[in-house]
Protein backbone atom coordinates (compact mmCIF):
# COMPACT_ATOMS: atom_id res chain seq x y z
CA UNK A 1 0.00 0.00 0.00
CA UNK A 2 1.47 3.50 -0.72
CA UNK A 3 2.96 5.59 1.94
CA UNK A 4 -0.68 8.31 1.26
CA UNK A 5 -2.97 5.55 1.45
CA UNK A 6 -1.58 4.47 4.90
CA UNK A 7 -0.71 7.87 6.70
CA UNK A 8 -4.91 7.84 5.91
CA UNK A 9 -4.84 4.57 8.29
CA UNK A 10 -3.52 6.94 11.17
CA UNK A 11 -6.92 8.32 11.72
CA UNK A 12 -9.38 5.77 13.79
CA UNK A 13 -12.71 6.59 12.35
CA UNK A 14 -11.08 6.87 8.61
CA UNK A 15 -8.97 3.66 9.56
CA UNK A 16 -12.57 1.65 10.44
CA UNK A 17 -14.75 2.88 7.28
CA UNK A 18 -11.46 1.46 5.20
CA UNK A 19 -11.55 -1.96 7.08
CA UNK A 20 -15.22 -2.15 7.19
CA UNK A 21 -15.38 -1.37 3.23
CA UNK A 22 -12.64 -3.73 2.52
CA UNK A 23 -15.03 -6.14 4.44
CA UNK A 24 -18.03 -5.40 2.19
CA UNK A 25 -16.52 -5.48 -1.16
CA UNK A 26 -13.57 -8.18 -0.71
CA UNK A 27 -14.34 -10.29 2.15
CA UNK A 28 -18.31 -10.09 1.07
CA UNK A 29 -19.62 -9.68 5.06
CA UNK A 30 -23.28 -8.98 5.44
CA UNK A 31 -24.70 -5.67 6.40
CA UNK A 32 -25.70 -7.66 9.83
CA UNK A 33 -21.80 -8.77 10.32
CA UNK A 34 -21.15 -5.27 9.41
CA UNK A 35 -23.25 -3.12 12.20
CA UNK A 36 -22.58 -5.74 14.67
CA UNK A 37 -18.57 -5.24 13.55
CA UNK A 38 -18.98 -1.21 13.61
CA UNK A 39 -20.79 -0.97 16.77
CA UNK A 40 -17.76 -3.49 18.45
CA UNK A 41 -14.93 -1.28 17.18
CA UNK A 42 -16.65 2.23 18.04
CA UNK A 43 -17.05 1.10 21.63
CA UNK A 44 -13.44 -0.20 21.48
CA UNK A 45 -12.00 3.27 20.09
CA UNK A 46 -14.32 5.13 22.51
CA UNK A 47 -12.45 3.22 25.13
CA UNK A 48 -9.29 4.16 24.26
CA UNK A 49 -9.95 7.81 23.35
CA UNK A 50 -11.54 8.27 27.39
CA UNK A 51 -8.39 6.00 28.39
CA UNK A 52 -6.47 9.01 26.31
CA UNK A 53 -4.49 6.06 24.36
CA UNK A 54 -3.89 6.26 20.69
CA UNK A 55 -5.32 3.33 19.05
CA UNK A 56 -2.43 2.63 17.08
CA UNK A 57 -0.41 2.19 20.60
CA UNK A 58 -3.16 -0.21 22.10
CA UNK A 59 -1.95 -3.40 23.51
CA UNK A 60 -3.08 -6.55 24.38
CA UNK A 61 -3.49 -5.25 28.10
CA UNK A 62 -5.88 -2.42 26.74
CA UNK A 63 -8.14 -5.07 25.14
CA UNK A 64 -8.74 -7.33 27.79
CA UNK A 65 -9.66 -4.30 30.02
CA UNK A 66 -12.09 -3.24 27.69
CA UNK A 67 -13.42 -7.22 27.19
CA UNK A 68 -13.35 -6.91 31.10
CA UNK A 69 -15.64 -3.81 31.12
CA UNK A 70 -17.92 -5.66 28.83
CA UNK A 71 -18.70 -8.43 30.97
CA UNK A 72 -19.23 -5.80 33.54
CA UNK A 73 -22.29 -4.39 31.52
CA UNK A 74 -23.27 -8.18 31.22
CA UNK A 75 -23.13 -7.67 27.95
CA UNK A 76 -23.41 -11.38 26.63
CA UNK A 77 -20.20 -13.79 26.74
CA UNK A 78 -20.99 -14.78 22.51
CA UNK A 79 -21.06 -10.43 21.72
CA UNK A 80 -17.88 -10.76 23.99
CA UNK A 81 -16.27 -13.54 22.24
CA UNK A 82 -17.16 -11.69 18.86
CA UNK A 83 -15.83 -8.45 20.16
CA UNK A 84 -12.39 -9.70 20.84
CA UNK A 85 -12.43 -11.09 17.48
CA UNK A 86 -13.33 -8.24 15.72
CA UNK A 87 -10.84 -6.11 17.45
CA UNK A 88 -7.96 -8.56 16.99
CA UNK A 89 -9.12 -9.05 12.96
CA UNK A 90 -9.25 -4.67 12.85
CA UNK A 91 -5.57 -4.49 13.80
CA UNK A 92 -4.63 -7.27 11.38
CA UNK A 93 -5.74 -5.98 8.50
CA UNK A 94 -3.79 -2.81 9.95
CA UNK A 95 -0.77 -4.87 10.31
CA UNK A 96 -1.25 -6.68 6.99
CA UNK A 97 -1.34 -2.99 5.14
CA UNK A 98 1.96 -1.85 6.60
CA UNK A 99 0.44 0.10 9.40
CA UNK A 100 2.96 0.30 12.62
CA UNK A 101 1.40 -0.79 15.81
CA UNK A 102 3.19 1.24 18.86
CA UNK A 103 2.43 -1.08 21.45
CA UNK A 104 4.90 -2.56 24.35
CA UNK A 105 6.83 -5.53 23.67
CA UNK A 106 5.19 -8.29 24.29
CA UNK A 107 1.48 -6.86 24.66
CA UNK A 108 1.03 -7.09 21.28
CA UNK A 109 -3.11 -6.43 20.62
CA UNK A 110 -2.67 -9.30 17.78
CA UNK A 111 -2.26 -11.41 20.38
CA UNK A 112 -5.98 -10.83 22.23
CA UNK A 113 -7.75 -13.77 22.74
CA UNK A 114 -11.59 -13.94 23.52
CA UNK A 115 -12.68 -15.49 27.28
CA UNK A 116 -14.44 -18.84 26.28
CA UNK A 117 -17.88 -18.91 25.98
CA UNK A 118 -20.36 -21.23 28.04
CA UNK A 119 -21.87 -23.62 25.08
CA UNK A 120 -25.03 -22.57 24.63
CA UNK A 121 -27.74 -25.47 22.70
CA UNK A 122 -29.86 -24.36 20.62
CA UNK A 123 -33.21 -23.91 20.98
CA UNK A 124 -36.07 -25.49 18.58
CA UNK A 125 -39.40 -26.71 18.20
CA UNK A 126 -40.94 -29.72 18.87
CA UNK A 127 -42.44 -31.30 15.75
CA UNK A 128 -45.88 -30.99 17.43
CA UNK A 129 -44.84 -27.37 17.86
CA UNK A 130 -43.53 -26.68 14.04
CA UNK A 131 -47.16 -28.40 12.88
CA UNK A 132 -49.20 -26.27 14.87
CA UNK A 133 -47.22 -23.22 13.18
CA UNK A 134 -47.42 -24.79 10.01
CA UNK A 135 -50.99 -25.18 10.22
CA UNK A 136 -51.70 -21.44 11.62
CA UNK A 137 -51.18 -19.84 7.80
CA UNK A 138 -54.00 -21.29 5.90
CA UNK A 139 -53.11 -23.43 2.42
CA UNK A 140 -56.03 -21.59 0.67
CA UNK A 141 -56.86 -18.18 2.24
CA UNK A 142 -59.98 -17.92 0.02
CA UNK A 143 -61.10 -20.78 1.57
CA UNK A 144 -60.63 -20.01 4.72
CA UNK A 145 -62.77 -16.80 4.24
CA UNK A 146 -60.83 -13.93 3.20
CA UNK A 147 -62.85 -11.46 1.95
CA UNK A 148 -61.83 -11.60 -1.83
CA UNK A 149 -60.35 -14.71 -3.43
CA UNK A 150 -57.44 -12.60 -5.45
CA UNK A 151 -56.81 -10.13 -2.95
CA UNK A 152 -53.86 -8.57 -1.51
CA UNK A 153 -54.67 -10.33 1.86
CA UNK A 154 -55.02 -13.18 0.47
CA UNK A 155 -51.51 -12.97 -1.94
CA UNK A 156 -49.87 -12.20 1.60
CA UNK A 157 -51.45 -15.00 3.26
CA UNK A 158 -50.09 -17.66 0.23
CA UNK A 159 -46.50 -16.06 0.74
CA UNK A 160 -46.67 -15.94 4.15
CA UNK A 161 -47.17 -20.08 4.27
CA UNK A 162 -44.59 -20.01 1.96
CA UNK A 163 -42.09 -18.48 3.79
CA UNK A 164 -42.68 -20.43 6.56
CA UNK A 165 -42.60 -23.81 4.78
CA UNK A 166 -39.17 -22.65 2.89
CA UNK A 167 -37.61 -21.73 6.34
CA UNK A 168 -38.48 -24.86 8.33
CA UNK A 169 -38.31 -26.69 4.82
CA UNK A 170 -35.08 -25.93 3.64
CA UNK A 171 -33.16 -24.56 7.30
CA UNK A 172 -32.64 -21.33 5.64
CA UNK A 173 -31.20 -18.15 6.89
CA UNK A 174 -33.96 -15.41 6.65
CA UNK A 175 -31.45 -13.24 5.10
CA UNK A 176 -31.05 -16.04 2.63
CA UNK A 177 -34.74 -16.02 2.33
CA UNK A 178 -35.16 -12.53 1.62
CA UNK A 179 -32.37 -12.60 -1.22
CA UNK A 180 -33.81 -15.13 -3.04
CA UNK A 181 -35.01 -14.47 -6.97
CA UNK A 182 -38.12 -15.70 -8.31
CA UNK A 183 -35.63 -17.46 -11.19
CA UNK A 184 -33.83 -18.96 -7.96
CA UNK A 185 -36.24 -21.50 -7.44
CA UNK A 186 -36.88 -24.83 -9.10
CA UNK A 187 -40.07 -26.36 -8.30
CA UNK A 188 -39.90 -29.56 -10.23
CA UNK A 189 -36.44 -30.68 -8.80
CA UNK A 190 -37.54 -29.43 -5.33
CA UNK A 191 -34.35 -26.96 -4.79
CA UNK A 192 -33.82 -23.07 -4.59
CA UNK A 193 -30.92 -21.27 -5.18
CA UNK A 194 -29.23 -18.81 -2.41
CA UNK A 195 -26.16 -17.37 -1.09
CA UNK A 196 -25.48 -17.93 2.73
CA UNK A 197 -22.57 -16.33 4.49
CA UNK A 198 -19.90 -14.56 3.41
CA UNK A 199 -22.02 -14.44 0.22
CA UNK A 200 -21.28 -17.97 -1.10
CA UNK A 201 -23.77 -19.99 -3.37
CA UNK A 202 -25.50 -23.27 -2.33
CA UNK A 203 -28.56 -25.28 -3.59
CA UNK A 204 -31.18 -25.82 -0.47
CA UNK A 205 -33.33 -28.78 -0.90
CA UNK A 206 -36.50 -28.59 0.42
CA UNK A 207 -39.43 -31.31 0.90
CA UNK A 208 -43.17 -31.61 -1.02
CA UNK A 209 -45.42 -29.43 1.69
CA UNK A 210 -42.47 -26.44 1.29
CA UNK A 211 -43.25 -27.16 -2.88
CA UNK A 212 -46.60 -27.08 -2.47
CA UNK A 213 -46.75 -23.59 -0.56
CA UNK A 214 -44.04 -22.32 -3.14
CA UNK A 215 -46.25 -23.40 -6.13
CA UNK A 216 -49.37 -21.60 -5.12
CA UNK A 217 -47.52 -18.51 -3.93
CA UNK A 218 -45.87 -18.28 -6.86
CA UNK A 219 -49.34 -18.79 -9.23
CA UNK A 220 -51.36 -17.30 -7.36
CA UNK A 221 -50.23 -15.27 -4.45
CA UNK A 222 -46.82 -13.42 -6.40
CA UNK A 223 -48.85 -11.72 -9.24
CA UNK A 224 -51.06 -9.78 -7.19
CA UNK A 225 -47.71 -8.36 -5.10
CA UNK A 226 -45.54 -7.89 -8.75
CA UNK A 227 -44.84 -4.14 -9.46
CA UNK A 228 -42.99 -3.51 -12.24
CA UNK A 229 -39.91 -5.74 -12.73
CA UNK A 230 -38.66 -6.41 -9.21
CA UNK A 231 -36.97 -10.01 -9.24
CA UNK A 232 -37.16 -10.71 -6.08
CA UNK A 233 -39.51 -13.80 -5.01
CA UNK A 234 -40.70 -12.59 -2.02
CA UNK A 235 -42.90 -9.37 -2.35
CA UNK A 236 -44.32 -6.87 -0.15
CA UNK A 237 -47.76 -5.39 -0.61
CA UNK A 238 -45.91 -2.33 -2.49
CA UNK A 239 -44.34 -4.78 -4.64
CA UNK A 240 -40.67 -4.43 -3.57
CA UNK A 241 -38.50 -7.35 -1.73
CA UNK A 242 -39.80 -8.79 1.39
CA UNK A 243 -37.00 -7.05 4.42
CA UNK A 244 -35.62 -9.39 7.32
CA UNK A 245 -37.43 -7.22 9.24
CA UNK A 246 -41.08 -8.33 7.93
CA UNK A 247 -40.38 -11.62 7.66
CA UNK A 248 -39.38 -11.94 11.73
CA UNK A 249 -42.62 -10.07 11.63
CA UNK A 250 -44.36 -12.72 9.94
CA UNK A 251 -43.06 -15.38 11.56
CA UNK A 252 -43.34 -14.04 15.16
CA UNK A 253 -47.67 -13.68 14.37
CA UNK A 254 -47.64 -17.00 13.59
CA UNK A 255 -46.08 -18.39 16.25
CA UNK A 256 -48.39 -16.20 18.30
CA UNK A 257 -51.20 -17.65 16.31
CA UNK A 258 -50.41 -21.03 17.21
CA UNK A 259 -50.32 -20.53 20.70
CA UNK A 260 -46.50 -21.18 21.37
CA UNK A 261 -44.74 -20.19 24.26
CA UNK A 262 -41.29 -18.32 24.30
CA UNK A 263 -39.89 -16.17 21.35
CA UNK A 264 -40.78 -17.58 17.53
CA UNK A 265 -38.25 -16.23 15.26
CA UNK A 266 -36.98 -17.66 11.96
CA UNK A 267 -33.35 -18.60 13.32
CA UNK A 268 -35.50 -21.00 15.64
CA UNK A 269 -37.10 -22.73 12.25
CA UNK A 270 -33.55 -23.40 11.22
CA UNK A 271 -32.85 -25.03 14.33
CA UNK A 272 -35.77 -27.06 14.13
CA UNK A 273 -35.20 -28.29 10.88
CA UNK A 274 -31.54 -29.18 11.86
CA UNK A 275 -32.60 -31.22 15.00
CA UNK A 276 -35.54 -32.93 13.01
CA UNK A 277 -33.22 -34.37 10.45
CA UNK A 278 -30.62 -35.86 12.90
CA UNK A 279 -33.58 -37.19 15.15
CA UNK A 280 -35.09 -38.80 12.30
CA UNK A 281 -31.34 -40.30 11.33
CA UNK A 282 -30.12 -37.75 8.48
CA UNK A 283 -26.11 -38.09 8.33
CA UNK A 284 -24.49 -35.07 10.35
CA UNK A 285 -22.71 -34.59 6.97
CA UNK A 286 -25.99 -34.17 4.54
CA UNK A 287 -26.88 -31.64 7.23
CA UNK A 288 -24.03 -29.73 7.50
CA UNK A 289 -24.30 -29.49 3.58
CA UNK A 290 -27.93 -28.38 3.36
CA UNK A 291 -27.73 -25.78 6.24
CA UNK A 292 -24.46 -24.20 4.58
CA UNK A 293 -21.84 -24.63 7.43
CA UNK A 294 -18.37 -24.37 6.52
CA UNK A 295 -17.32 -26.55 9.14
CA UNK A 296 -18.99 -29.91 10.85
CA UNK A 297 -18.18 -28.36 14.11
CA UNK A 298 -21.14 -25.62 13.31
CA UNK A 299 -23.51 -28.27 12.69
CA UNK A 300 -22.27 -30.41 15.63
CA UNK A 301 -24.17 -28.72 18.65
CA UNK A 302 -27.37 -30.25 16.94
CA UNK A 303 -26.12 -33.37 17.56
CA UNK A 304 -26.48 -32.94 21.31
CA UNK A 305 -29.95 -31.54 21.16
CA UNK A 306 -31.12 -34.43 19.20
CA UNK A 307 -29.49 -36.67 21.55
CA UNK A 308 -30.86 -35.52 24.54
CA UNK A 309 -34.34 -36.79 23.70
CA UNK A 310 -32.44 -39.86 23.09
CA UNK A 311 -30.60 -40.30 26.63
CA UNK A 312 -34.13 -39.77 28.17
CA UNK A 313 -35.38 -42.67 25.87
CA UNK A 314 -32.47 -44.89 26.75
CA UNK A 315 -32.60 -43.74 30.72
CA UNK A 316 -36.29 -45.15 30.66
CA UNK A 317 -35.89 -48.21 28.82
CA UNK A 318 -32.60 -49.32 31.27
CA UNK A 319 -34.94 -48.47 34.17
CA UNK A 320 -37.36 -51.32 32.82
CA UNK A 321 -34.95 -53.56 32.02
CA UNK A 322 -33.87 -53.39 35.65
CA UNK A 323 -37.45 -53.57 37.25
CA UNK A 324 -37.92 -56.87 34.65
CA UNK A 325 -34.53 -58.15 35.93
CA UNK A 326 -35.63 -57.69 39.94
CA UNK A 327 -38.53 -59.61 39.73
CA UNK A 328 -36.65 -62.47 37.71
CA UNK A 329 -35.81 -65.46 39.86
CA UNK A 330 -32.58 -66.96 38.10
CA UNK A 331 -32.59 -70.55 37.72
CA UNK A 332 -30.01 -73.44 37.80
CA UNK A 333 -27.85 -73.57 34.49
CA UNK A 334 -28.78 -76.15 32.27
CA UNK A 335 -26.87 -79.65 31.92
CA UNK A 336 -24.05 -79.10 29.88
CA UNK A 337 -24.63 -75.26 29.10
CA UNK A 338 -23.08 -72.36 29.75
CA UNK A 339 -26.44 -69.89 29.57
CA UNK A 340 -29.21 -69.28 31.78
CA UNK A 341 -32.82 -71.49 30.61
CA UNK A 342 -31.25 -73.26 27.96
CA UNK A 343 -30.53 -77.00 26.82
CA UNK A 344 -27.25 -78.27 25.22
CA UNK A 345 -25.47 -75.32 23.61
CA UNK A 346 -26.04 -76.19 19.94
Amino acid sequence: MPSAARSGLRDPHQALERYLDDLRTVRRRSPHTLRNYRADLRGFLDYLERADVFFLDAGRSHGRGYLALLREREVVPASVKRCASTIRGFYGWLDTHGVPLGARPGDSILRLRHPKAPARLPRFLTEEETAALLAGAPADPAAAGSAAAGSARDAEALRDRAILELLYGAGLRVAEVVGCDASDVDLAEQQVRVRGKGDRPRVALYGAPARAALADYLERGRPDLAAGAEPALFLSRSGRRLSVRSVQRIVRRAGLNAGLAGRVHPHLLRHSFATHMLDNAADLRVVQHLLGHSSPDTTQVYTAVSTRGQASLVTAALARARERSSRRTPGPPAAGGDRPGTGAAG
